[in-house]
C-alpha cells in the first residue's frame, strides 16, 4: 500500500493539475471503486457533477478532494494498485479504469486500479484541531512531515505502549502516514529493532525514531517515492526511484550499508520485517521459569 510519500506525490500532482477545475462529468465504471459510498453510483455522480475541485489533501497515508461550492471531501483510497492520473481525454482508456471525470480544463482524472482493494467515497467535513478533515479519516493522527506534528506529545504515547515498538508506529492512530517500508527504513537509521518493547525505549531513542522517519520519508518524497513494480505511479504515469535508496527494506542477504552484516528477514503481522542483526539487535527472550 502507498505510504506518505508516495501519496504526498500523487496529492502534489493532483493540486499542479486538477485543482481549480470543475467537473463536467462522471463515469463509475466499476461499482468495486465506490463501494465505500454506501449511497451508490448515482449518489455519488450527482454530488461529483458540477463541483469545483478546491484542492487535494492530506494527512499520513489517507488522500482526499475538498469539492466547492458542496464544501465535502471525496476520500481516495488507493488500496494496493489505485492510480490517480491526468490524460488527455484522446489518451485510450486504460485496461483498469475504473472512474472517470470529464474536467472543464480539457483534461480527465482517472481512477485506476487494478486489484479492486481502492475506491472512492464522499464524507462530510469536520474540524479536527483547526483542521478540516472528512469525517472518515477524523480519527487519524498528524504525520512526521506535519507543521503542527507534536514530537514529544507521540514520543509520550509510544513510551506507553506495552507492544513491540514497530507495532505501535504502524498504527496510524498514533503516528500517520509510516508503513512497512519506512517503518523498516526508520528502524533501521534508528538502530531498533522493531521488536523492542516500545515502552521499554528511552525517550531520547524515540525521538530519533521520528526523526528517522521525517528524515527518510522527506528524502523518499525527493526521489517520487518508492516503486517496485508499475502500481505505484504519479499523476503522469511515473514512477519513483526511492527503491535503490533502501538500506533495510527487501534487502534480505545484502550487506548491510553501515556495517557489513547480511540484512535478515523476519514475520510480522502477516508481513516481512527486515532489519540488521547487529545494528538492530533483537530483543532477549525471557527464559520460561522452572516448574
Amino acid at each position: 500500500m502507498p505510504e506518505l510519500p508516495e501519496v504526498e506525490v500523487v496529492r502534489r500532482g493532483l493540486q499542479s493539475h486538477a485543482v481549480g477545475a470543475a467537473i463536467e462529468t462522471v463515469e463509475v465504471l466499476h461499482p468495486r471503486a465506490i463501494r465505500r459510498h454506501v449511497l451508490g453510483s448515482e449518489d455519488l455522480i450527482g454530488q461529483l457533477t458540477g463541483q469545483t475541485i478546491a484542492s487535494a489533501e492530506r494527512r499520513g497515508k489517507y488522500l482526499w478532494l475538498v469539492l466547492e461550492p458542496a464544501g465535502v471531501g471525496v476520500v481516495v483510497h488507493l488500496g494496493m494498485s489505485g492510480q490517480m492520473l491526468v490524460q488527455p481525454p484522446s489518451v485510450d482508456w486504460e485496461k483498469h479504469l475504473r472512474i472517470r471525470l470529464a474536467l472543464d480544463s480539457g483534461a480527465d482524472l482517472r481512477f485506476v486500479d487494478q486489484r479492486t482493494f481502492g475506491g472512492w467515497s464522499i464524507s462530510p467535513l469536520m474540524e479536527v484541531d483547526g483542521t478540516l478533515l472528512p469525517e472518515s479519516v477524523a480519527h487519524i493522527a498528524r504525520d512526521p512531515m506535519d507543521a503542527a506534528f507534536d514530537l514529544e506529545s507521540v514520543v509520550t504515547v509510544l513510551r506507553g505502549k506495552h507492544t513491540e515498538i514497530k507495532r505501535a508506529i504502524l498504527d496510524q492512530t498514533v503516528v500517520s502516514g509510516i508503513g512497512n517500508i519506512y517503518a523498516d527504513e526508520s528502524l533501521w537509521r534508528a538502530q531498533v529493532h522493531g521488536n523492542r518493547i516500545a515502552a521499554t525505549l528511552t525517550k531520547p531513542k524515540l525521538r530519533e525514531l521520528l526523526t528517522a522517519a521525517h528524515s527518510v520519508m522527506s528524502e523518499a518524497l525527493e526521489q517520487g517515492g518508492t516503486s517496485f513494480d508499475a502500481l505505484y505511479v504519479n499523476v503522469n504515469g511515473e514512477s519513483g526511484y526511492f527503491d535503490r535508496s533502501l538500506s533495510a527494506y527487501g534487502q534480505e542477504n545484502l550487506p548491510c550499508p553501515r556495517c557489513g552484516a547480511p540484512i535478515t528477514r523476519e514475520k510480522f503481522m502477516n508481513r516481512s520485517s527486515f532489519s540488521c542483526p547487529r545494528c538492530q539487535p533483537a530483543p532477549r527472550m525471557k527464559r520460561s521459569a522452572k516448574i
